[in-house]
């Protein structure tokens, strides 16, 4: 008997989280606060689980898709990880090998690849509107092919990041919070400082600032969103950001004032993203094969981005929180750090090295997510299953 396992699933029998049953994972904001309380608690049971070295497959075979439509190595390897931690074999899809390069649709492709496969991951951030369009139509095109008994069963989709979300990150982060500060209610109160820093580069998607202002919203932290002037969010996910805060009892403020946001600060996540207006703007060039407008576009971002060099992580602007130094410090990474990895960056080389651990520790979290997710869509009693996991107490590895 593990009486932290037992507690995760005490808390679980108090939550109604049913609909997420054979269903997907695309938004935080899709779900209910009952059902988002049901996946950290899923995740960390799995983790109870794996750390006790028993097993967590529930599936004796099966294949987990993953379609990887831009750069990506922790959610790569979370998505691979998380998978196999419940039994599938994952199988990336790469587009440039499949008859997608030669004009298969999405419909065909999306019913081709799931006869066999439980879970689809897709991440898909580089243009707005796209992202989330393109898993929406993945998402309906299994749904119909299994009413139409095409498939014996309904694969689930998880987004992998989107133009707009980030859920297998964001849930990461706040699973990480949740262990530091010692649960999920202890959260409520803290204040966290989301900002723009600065980056060499331009383009980076709106999604991780706008899906952390969207969960901790919820639960009852104090959001500072910062930024300089030109560099907003998606208008709509910060106004809900705001109506959030409202209903759990938080704060969302806005401000183009870095230092300002770091007064006080619990947690702090600084990280670059571009404008909105602009990637708007860049997908209608993409869309239009504007190359010569893309390249101008890009010029113009670096030249604005140039301009604000001073919004970096300091160890100065650290003892501006709560706790100076010791203040913890997140981002998804990789880090555009001083010195390191470019000449000016997010954040100085000092801090991102006194707070690296803390770092792998907040991206430990993903691959749990990722698998409480799958578990959550696919097991119609997670207690029951979690619970007859450990009672079946198979070894997940044998050391001897």
């Amino acid at each position: 008997m593990d009486r932290t396992f037992d507690a995760y699933l005490e808390e679980l029998g108090k939550l109604d989280f049913s609909d997420m049953f054979n269903n997907d994972f695309l938004h935080t904001w899709d779900k209910t606060t009952d059902e988002l309380r049901a996946l950290y608690l899923v995740a960390d049971a799995l983790r109870n689980l794996r750390e006790r070295n028993i097993s967590t497959r529930i599936f004796d075979s099966g294949l987990a898709v993953s379609n990887f439509r831009d750069n990506s190595t922790r959610t790569r390897f979370s998505f691979a990880s998380g998978t196999n931690l419940l039994g599938l074999q994952q199988q990336d899809l790469d587009e440039s090998k499949s008859q997608v390069a030669h004009g298969e649709t999405v419909r065909e492709t999306a019913t081709m690849i799931s006869f066999m496969a439980d879970v689809i991951g897709i991440r898909d951030d580089k243009f707005i509107g796209e992202g989330d369009a393109y898993m929406r139509e993945v998402a309906s095109s299994v749904e119909e092919s299994w009413r139409d008994g095409i498939l014996d069963h309904r694969p689930t989709l998880v987004s992998l990041q989107s133009d707009s979300d980030h859920p297998t990150q964001s849930s990461a982060d706040l699973l990480y919070l949740i262990n530091e500060f010692g649960g999920l209610d202890e959260l409520r109160g803290k204040k966290v400082a989301v900002t723009w820093a600065y980056s060499p580069s331009y383009g980076k998607p709106l999604s991780c600032p706008q899906s952390l202002i969207m969960l901790l919203t919820r639960f009852g932290m104090n959001v500072s969103l910062a930024h300089p002037e030109g560099y907003d969010l998606m208008p709509e996910l910060v106004e809900r950001a705001g109506a959030y805060a409202a209903e759990s009892g938080a704060t969302f403020t806005k401000g183009t004032d870095m230092a300002a946001a770091f007064e006080g600060a619990d947690i702090v996540i600084p990280k670059s993203w571009a404008p909105y207006a602009a990637m708007e703007k860049r997908t209608k060039l993409y869309a239009a094969g504007d190359a010569k407008g893309i390249d101008e576009l890009e010029q113009q971002l670096l030249a604005q981005n140039a301009t604000h060099q001073d919004w970096c992580c300091t160890r100065e602007l650290m003892e501006k929180t709560a706790n100076g130094q010791d203040t913890i410090y997140m981002h998804p990474l990789p880090a555009d750090i001083n010195g390191v990895s470019c000449e000016h960056g997010e954040v100085e080389s000092e801090v991102f090295d006194a707070h690296r651990e803390g770092l792998y520790k907040e991206a430990s979290y993903k691959p749990y997510a990722v698998a409480a997710m799958i578990f959550l869509q696919k097991v119609k009693d997670p207690k029951a299953m979690l619970k007859a996991l450990e009672e079946r107490g198979v070894a997940r590895w044998v050391s001897e």
